[in-house]
């Protein structure tokens, strides 16, 4: 049963942290029916002015935050005494759990290409203990397709097997499509799917697809990915929808208003990290 397009949505353009110009694709007005995927960033730019100033040191919980560097850099660091960077086709993963404090700087590049997501955690995780992970091109299997290739940067792909998340399976890969090339790929029936073109329009199904766009896509055993006249780069996301309260407030989501109340002010009081 082939997966039809359920939604297609296209960001806006804002400033984030201490003055990063990005695309704002996903968020709150999304997060139900994108669910678990709460969020997503997009990052493009070869102007380092629009990107340099970074994300200085701040707060999550109950979330888990996976940045994908396909151009560029970003360094990581964070309370627990992480500090790692990426460039150039890597992933950092970090679990907030119960509570981080972390900031992201991102060095001058040629070009600064990428995107973050915010994955959520089970209502029974939100206060795991917190944890980073930095998934390093070694570590990511590159699969050959005809006339591309997927590169599994979480999750796994038939017997290609990538990092593993541990609250929420999730199937993430980077799927490169030379011109005019025709894929078909096979997901689980009930997985929560969505696709986000990264690089350049494509068909999906034969439905035109711009660049920078994410969608939802219906249950099925299969979605047919098209690229046009130029190579393509597409963003698969698959995972369990949760269909659990949201209460969102900044860089903390739980599922109760009074665990947001709670977790803001723990952070005012000092008492936020466990």
């Amino acid at each position: 049963m082939k997966r039809q397009i359920q939604n297609k949505v296209v960001g806006f353009r804002t400033t984030d942290g201490a003055g990063v110009k990005l695309v704002r694709v996903l968020g709150r007005s999304t997060m139900h029916e994108f669910d678990p995927i709460l969020m997503l960033d997009s990052f493009d730019s070869t102007n380092p002015s629009d990107y340099i100033a970074g994300f200085p040191m701040h707060p999550h919980r109950g979330i888990e935050t996976i940045s994908y560097v396909y151009k560029g850099k970003m360094k990581h660091k964070d309370n627990l005494g992480f500090e790692d960077t990426v460039s150039d086709g890597e992933v950092q993963w970090m679990t907030a759990g119960s509570g981080i404090l972390h900031e992201e700087q991102l060095p001058a590049s040629d070009r600064l290409l990428g995107v973050q997501l915010w994955l959520n955690l089970p209502s029974d995780k939100k206060m795991v203990a917190p944890e980073y992970h930095c998934i390093k091109n070694n570590q990511i299997p590159e699969v050959a397709l005809e006339g591309g290739k997927l590169r599994v940067l979480a999750g796994s792909y038939k017997d290609h097997k990538g990092f593993q998340g541990k609250y929420l399976p999730l199937n993430y890969y980077d799927i490169e499509l030379e011109p005019n090339t025709k894929f078909e790929l096979e997901t689980d029936f009930d997985d929560s799917v969505m696709l986000f073109t990264l690089e350049s329009d494509i068909n999906i199904n034969q439905e035109h697809i711009a660049e920078k766009t994410a969608v939802k896509l219906t249950s099925g055993t299969s979605v047919t990915l098209e690229s046009k006249e130029k190579k393509a780069k597409i963003l698969f996301i698959g995972s369990k929808k949760l269909s659990e309260d949201i209460s969102w407030g900044g860089p903390i989501v739980m599922n109760t208003e009074k665990e947001l109340r709670q977790a803001f002010m723990e952070l005012q009081e000092g008492t936020f990290i466990k």
